[in-house]
């Protein structure tokens, strides 16, 4: 009798086992964990941006997003991790205006920017503001300017890695003043500003948001902003026009990407879920108090913007004379 009894709980357990894997298998996208891909380490503009909206995504997508920090070459370790990936709606990237401008800076690289990927969205844009140590001795760009020139080839700039808006913000200043000045790329915005805050090098490009605190701090000296108009988080920067320095009016840009494959229903999802994560005021709130400004553009018209954004940073970089090997 106990043995039947024994039997009769075994073939339930292992029905109850088989239907509920079944029900496992039904349940419709997202029903595991979706990989953040962000190729920087911590600290940076992309990765701050990750990590405002990444809480609210997930509670809109009723699913986990964890953020997976993969610096390197760039940004390009990181997205050829996206374009290696399954495109089942798992690994989404949150790249930056490197993921257009290296197609144009790099001589190859391991993936296609518009063939490896597909649009989920366009999702933000911001200036960059040009910042030194206050131990450089300048208090403005016309003081900075002056400095290098009298000593060609005697300082550097950091960035956040080759390709990077702030790296082609160093180079449009240097072409258009004629500069000699060394470029010093990082793994990373977060490592460039540690260095620049120790005083290793003297100035750097950066996103207002990533340097806002060392400026309050006293501990970085904010010389002008690029872009049209002033930022109201840094009201006393002018614009680099401003200070009568045209072709400074370029940004940085953010956009959400997945492998070339994904299918239509999950990206359409990943995009409504994070156009509702970006609508919301707290979020929106944040993002503006970083200078962040939200686009929020659908699959379709992201590609398509860019596509433009390559064709624009293509122009940039041919006049800058920059390149990586």
């Amino acid at each position: 009798m106990l043995m039947f009894k024994n039997l009769v709980l075994g073939l339930i357990y292992l029905f109850a086992a088989m239907y509920g894997n079944s029900f496992a298998q039904e349940k419709p996208y997202p029903n595991k964990n979706i990989r953040l891909v962000v190729p920087y380490p911590p600290g940076g503009s992309t990765d701050n941006l990750a990590r405002v909206i990444a809480v609210r995504w997930a509670e809109n997508l009723k699913q986990s997003v964890v953020i997976d920090n993969r610096g390197g070459a760039g940004g390009n370790i990181g997205v050829e991790v996206v374009a290696k990936a399954a495109g089942d709606g798992y690994t989404v990237g949150l790249f930056d205006t490197a993921f257009v401008v290296n197609p144009s800076l790099y001589k190859k690289l391991p993936f296609d920017t518009l063939k490896d990927f597909d649009s989920v969205m366009f999702v933000a844009v911001g200036p960059a503001v040009l910042v030194v140590n206050p131990s450089f001795g300048v208090t403005s760009i016309n003081e900075l300017i002056s400095k290098v020139q009298a000593q060609p080839g005697k300082f550097a700039y950091a960035s956040a890695g080759s390709g990077t808006a702030i790296h082609l913000a160093g180079e449009m200043l240097k072409s258009s003043q004629r500069l000699q000045l060394t470029h010093v790329p990082y793994k990373g915005a977060g490592p460039a500003i540690a260095d620049v805050v120790a005083g290793h090098v003297p100035m750097m490009f950066a996103q207002p948001g990533t340097v806002l605190g060392f400026i309050q701090q006293g501990k970085l000296l904010a010389l002008g902003m690029t872009g049209d108009r002033r930022w109201q988080g840094m009201p006393r920067v002018p614009t680099f026009s401003e200070s009568g320095f045209s072709g400074m009016e370029s940004s940085s840009s953010w956009y959400v990407m997945v492998p070339t494959g994904t299918p239509r229903a999950v990206i359409n999802l990943l995009s409504a879920s994070l156009k509702k994560t970006l609508a919301m005021d707290e979020i929106r709130d944040k993002l503006s108090d970083m200078a962040y400004l939200t686009v929020g553009a659908d699959p379709e018209r992201s590609y398509e913007l860019l596509k433009l954004e390559i064709d624009r940073w293509s122009s940039a970089v041919k006049a800058s004379g920059a390149s990586v090997d």
